[in-house]
């Protein structure tokens, strides 16, 4: 890890709309505002949620991790970003990575996939809508987790085709390919449109987001 003591190294992603707020060094722990201030501000907030994840991939955040955000850099959103989604490759994403990085990175994105995979089978099939009656149900989500991933693959060399959500298997072995490279302890393998960190981070992402989806649409009351 590169991050200075006692601080939580932040990339801002700054689109007209929308700004994410992604913690450079752990994947998954990404979050948006309309502001930077209000991005970096959910990005505090949602400590305690990310904190059980990295918990579970054996690499448990500081409890202070929130107290000291720093930002290192900003790169320009797009429409992607104001869309609602983080998609900026930054220069701290090109940073080497030694093998213990890569086992790391590859520990926290796969700790996300087993938050998701604990968070779908207690969430009702039927989730509850958004004020405007929007929102994909669950099974749904899990769809769209999985093809977004089979596309997130492609970015790392990979073809894969995408699973059902029902064939563990296949599930599986897709999980598996997309931890190979990650944990390949490679800086920034040419040929990739995506760099690992970024990828990591990418995908972590995008798994809590819908996973924490699932969780607070469902009928069971959670408490935060």
């Amino acid at each position: 890890m590169n991050e200075p003591s006692g601080a939580t190294e932040v990339v801002l992603e700054v689109g007209t709309t929308r700004v994410f707020a992604a913690a450079v060094e752990w994947p998954g722990w990404c979050r948006a505002g309309r502001t930077e201030e209000a991005a970096l501000a959910a990005l505090a907030t949602a400590l305690p949620r990310y904190q059980v994840v990295a918990q579970e991939a054996h690499h448990p955040v500081p409890s202070r991790a929130a107290d000291r955000l720093l930002v290192v850099e900003r790169v320009p959103g797009s429409a992607t970003t104001d869309f609602g989604a983080p998609g900026e490759v930054a220069a701290v994403d090109h940073r080497d990575v030694t093998a213990a990085d890569a086992e790391r990175l590859g520990d926290l994105v796969a700790a996300t996939w087993r938050a998701l995979d604990r968070i779908v089978p207690a969430a009702p099939e039927q989730l509850r809508k958004g004020p405007r009656g929007g929102g994909r149900d669950r099974t749904a989500i899990v769809e769209h987790v999985l093809a977004a991933e089979v596309a997130y693959a492609r970015k790392l060399g990979l073809r894969l085709r995408q699973p059902a959500p029902a064939d563990v298997n296949a599930v599986a072995a897709e999980r598996e390919a997309i931890l190979g490279v990650l944990r390949s302890a490679r800086a920034d393998p040419a040929g990739l449109a995506w760099p690992p960190r970024y990828a990591a981070r990418r995908i972590a992402w995008h798994v809590l987001d819908h996973a924490w989806e699932i969780e607070d649409r469902s009928d069971v009351d959670q408490a935060r």
